[in-house]
């Protein structure tokens, strides 16, 4: 029979809030973090972004943090939300040494390196220190993240654009699926950066205005960056350690359409596989499903062949759906954790969070959540990611209780 993988606990930053309880005061509100930038040094400062409200002087010092950790955004985000995730899961460090943590980023240590550059750049000098670009590598930011929490059996980063942390997740789950780890630590990081930011510019993806997924008259992304961790553990190991289970990870799929290294067929293949294959595994309907926390970045082909693929799963007759990318901006490889600690607090707290910026349907029938919906029996939610050169993929998240009578 295979194992079942519970989530036991949970961590989370991004511009809407440091920790589990400002991310779902945030929701409830329909506040948005989406801002003009603060930290980010760059020429493009009228682009909004979901940029996390903290320095990484701030940041290092709550963490208590030196040299090269406190440099390396990326990291320092990645530690806050694993260090919730852990601490909630009550974990000891016997138990961390066989147990796995995989990271998912794609930026690194993009924005150590871009400095390093500049530097060189502006005194036309030789560079002092070739050795600080070996932190750009995404390898460097899991292991800086994963030591600054313990010692660990396993460790290793999922990269694949916008799925990484999706992919990092069912990495974990299935893992634990093999018996090789009862354990798993599983999420993303990204930080923004002048390449993250002037690499999507260049693209013509982004809104000068605050995003509007699935609206009618949507531009584009904002960018925004964070981290979110969850841990994941066997059934027989949660029932013997007495955890306390949040939510169950009762379905995943991965797909890879391969259609183009950016846009995503018109019919939504990949997205379809990934949602048919999710749905499969969980062993539901498409009419058990709550409600779908859409990958919904806000350009014009990303939501419209979203919907198309939907709309092959549940015909014209969607479940309720939204982008929450619209408070917290596309944190690009850390969405897809990011999504899924959003969408297990939605389901503990009985809450389906609004499609901030909408206004005007894409199609008849494509309408997303215009208002939050409150006290919502919810007991299975889709979260979707779906990543450059039609990497994508699906995640179930089911209630608990309700999953036991």
């Amino acid at each position: 029979m295979e194992r079942r993988v519970f989530v036991i606990g949970a961590g989370i930053i991004s511009a809407i809030g440091v920790g589990k309880d400002a991310t779902i005061q945030s929701i409830m509100a329909g506040e948005t973090g989406i801002m003009p930038v603060k930290h980010l040094v760059t020429d493009h400062s009228y682009l909004p972004v979901g940029e996390v409200k903290m320095s990484n002087a701030e940041m290092s010092q709550a963490l208590a943090v030196n040299y090269p950790c406190n440099e390396l955004r990326t990291v320092l985000l990645g530690m806050y939300a694993a260090k919730e995730a852990v601490e909630e899961a009550n974990l000891t460090a016997t138990e961390l040494k066989s147990a796995a943590f995989i990271g998912g980023t794609t930026v690194g240590g993009m924005d150590k390196t871009e400095r390093h550059f500049k530097k060189v750049m502006d005194t036309q000098a030789e560079a002092p220190d070739s050795g600080e670009l070996k932190y750009n590598d995404c390898g460097y930011s899991t292991d800086f993240i994963a030591d600054y929490i313990g010692k660990f059996k396993i460790v290793t980063t999922s990269s694949t654009a916008c799925s990484s942390a999706a992919n990092a997740i069912i990495m974990g789950a299935n893992l634990i699926k093999a018996g090789i780890v009862d354990i798993a630590v599983v999420g993303g990081s990204e930080a923004l950066s002048k390449f993250h930011l002037n690499g999507f510019n260049t693209l013509m993806i982004l809104d000068k205005e605050r995003c509007r997924p699935f609206d009618k008259g949507r531009a584009g992304i904002n960018l925004g960056e964070g981290a979110a961790f969850l841990v994941l553990e066997s059934q027989e190991s949660a029932v013997k350690r007495g955890a306390k289970v949040l939510a169950e990870l009762k379905g995943y799929g991965n797909s890879c359409d391969a259609f183009h290294q950016t846009a995503t067929s018109e019919n939504g293949e990949g997205a379809y596989l990934a949602m048919r294959k999710a749905i499969d595994m969980a062993h539901l309907n498409p009419s058990d499903i709550d409600y779908v926390n859409a990958h919904g970045t806000g350009t014009p082909n990303n939501d419209e062949c979203e919907v198309a693929a939907m709309e092959r799963i549940w015909g014209c007759s969607l479940p309720f759906f939204s982008s929450t990318k619209s408070f917290t901006g596309h944190t690009t490889s850390a969405s897809g954790s990011i999504e899924a600690v959003v969408s297990i607090l939605c389901m503990e707290k009985g809450i389906i969070p609004q499609n901030l910026g909408f206004t005007t349907p894409i199609k008849e029938g494509a309408t997303p959540v215009q208002k939050t919906q409150s006290e919502r029996t919810i007991k299975n939610v889709l979260n979707n990611s779906f990543g450059f050169g039609g990497n994508d993929s699906s995640l179930i998240f089911s209630k608990y209780e309700e999953s036991h009578g």
